[in-house]
């Protein structure tokens, strides 16, 4: 299974980044054999839309769960859409995240968790 974690380093070790939309880096990895690889966030620089298209990016990754702390509402529409769970992470890193996922630990988000950032 593809896991994806928002993640503010680039390793299994890194610290798992709250910000979603905001994360500096994606880390993809699959569930079985814990082969990983490191998407860098083009969304971090957008003044808006951020979530909206990092979401986007996962999806084109064929990521099948995310797990990450702060999912605005229109972040979480996408992932919605594409029947792409989200499930919250804990404070700590890429690879415990992904352990307590396998052990069924985490909870999992349905609504988003901020209300986002827009601009008017």
């Amino acid at each position: 299974m593809k896991i994806a974690i928002s993640s503010e380093g680039k390793t299994l070790e890194a610290k798992v980044d709250s910000r979603f939309g905001r994360a500096q880096y994606f880390i993809i990895v699959d569930s079985e054999t814990m082969d990983y690889k490191v998407i860098d966030n083009a969304a971090v620089a957008q003044s808006s839309g951020a979530g909206t298209k990092a979401a986007q990016t996962l999806i084109d990754e064929g990521v099948q769960i995310l797990i990450s702390s702060n999912v605005g509402p229109n972040a979480m529409e996408v992932f919605k859409a594409a029947e792409i769970p989200v499930y919250k992470a804990i404070e700590g890193d890429v690879k415990t995240n992904i352990e307590l996922f396998k052990n069924g630990s985490l909870e999992k988000i349905t609504e988003a968790t901020n209300q986002g950032h827009h601009h008017h």
